[in-house]
Formats: C-alpha cells, sequence, structure tokens
C-alpha cells in the first residue's frame, strides 16, 4: 500500500506500524512517531493499523552543531 512517509510516498507492505518502523528500517533507532498528525506513543504502535493514504512522520535525535 502507498503511505507517506516524512512527506515522501512510500510503498510498504506491512499494516501495523511496528512492522512498518522495521520494513523502512527505523525500528532500531529511538524515534516519535505521528500517524496522521496524531502523536502515536511506543507502547501503542504494534495495535495502530496503517491504511492507504496515512501519512505518517518519524522523528529520530540526531547529533551535530
Amino acid at each position: 500500500m502507498k503511505i507517506t512517509v516524512n512527506g515522501q510516498v512510500r510503498e510498504v507492505q506491512a499494516t501495523c506500524l511496528t512492522a512498518v518502523l522495521d520494513e523502512l528500517g527505523f525500528a532500531s533507532q529511538h524515534s516519535a512517531t505521528a500517524l496522521n498528525g496524531e502523536f502515536v506513543p511506543r507502547n501503542a504502535r504494534a495495535g495502530t493499523s496503517l491504511a492507504c493514504g496515512d501519512e505518517l512522520e518519524v522523528l529520530t535525535p540526531r547529533q551535530g552543531g
């Protein structure tokens, strides 16, 4: 299905948020997630389903200066 991830349209096979993060390579990173503009806590990700056209934002901390 096609979803928008951080502003880019992506094709994913998974349908739950935890599996989508794993599929996209975010699973091992500390991150904050929002689905369709609503914050999704880490403990709610496994029970959060995604649908075609959803918008996912994944924010990860970065070092730099």
